[in-house]
């Protein structure tokens, strides 16, 4: 995967979070907002793992 196909992914799952936090501003149930705050969290990890993937990447790509 290239370091632009990583940035693209993160791209993708920073929408994905702010969909999921859309419906956290949405609700009123604090169960529903525990899970949901953990569904953040878990794609916050996704969105770390990306852009560290995009920067291993675009380093590689640099010393090639």
């Amino acid at each position: 995967m290239s370091a632009e196909e990583s940035m693209q992914k993160a791209e993708e799952i920073l929408n994905r979070l702010d969909e999921v936090r859309a419906r956290l501003d949405a609700t009123e149930d604090p169960d529903e907002a525990i899970a949901i705050v953990t569904e953040l969290g878990e794609i916050a990890k996704d969105v770390e793992s990306e852009i560290s993937r995009a920067k291993r990447e675009a380093e590689a790509d640099a010393t090639s």
